[in-house]
């Protein structure tokens, strides 16, 4: 059968949070915010123990760009014959 009521219910909702603008409590926008220490989160909040760990891992898993590239060889060839040409001009 329809989906008419179902459909209804959801466009009365949609439309409850679309035009719906509850009062914004600044105050306690303000306490979460200085909460933290007056440091945004995102911006410096990251400890250099999180910046020494990945240091760490990549140095672990790191792989130099040249190893393992099978395509290394044209690149040198490729950039020795383009060095002559330049040369030539």
């Amino acid at each position: 059968m329809g989906r008419g009521r179902q459909k209804a219910k959801q466009r009365k909702v949609a439309r409850n949070l679309k035009y719906f603008s509850p009062e914004t409590d600044y105050a306690a926008l303000e306490r979460e915010l200085t909460a933290h220490g007056g440091e945004a989160k995102g911006e410096g909040s990251h400890s250099s123990d999180d910046y020494d760990a990945y240091a760490e891992y990549a140095a672990k898993y790191a792989i130099p760009d040249d190893e393992d590239d099978p395509y290394a060889e044209y690149a040198e060839e490729y950039s020795a014959t383009s060095a002559d040409d330049d040369a030539e001009r």
